[in-house]
């Protein structure tokens, strides 16, 4: 009788987690932290993207964009 309770336990904590949002990267398809569309970006685009969504500034833009054209 203990261990049904001990799974039972586990087994509402998972489904707690699960629901928060947290998902093994099994579950979603993933085979490792990063998805394949990050591993094929340049550091060029992802600065472009970084200055698109306000993260950095037009100055910063163009010494990084000037830094990675060299």
């Amino acid at each position: 009788m203990m261990g049904f309770g001990l799974i039972f336990l586990v087994l509402i904590i998972g489904v707690i987690a699960y629901a928060a949002g947290w998902r093994p990267d099994f579950l979603n398809g993933r085979s490792s932290q990063f998805s394949s569309k990050d591993a094929n970006q340049t550091p060029l685009h992802i600065l472009k993207e970084r200055y698109a969504q306000g993260e950095i500034s037009k100055e910063e833009y163009l010494e990084m964009r000037n830094d990675l054209e060299r």
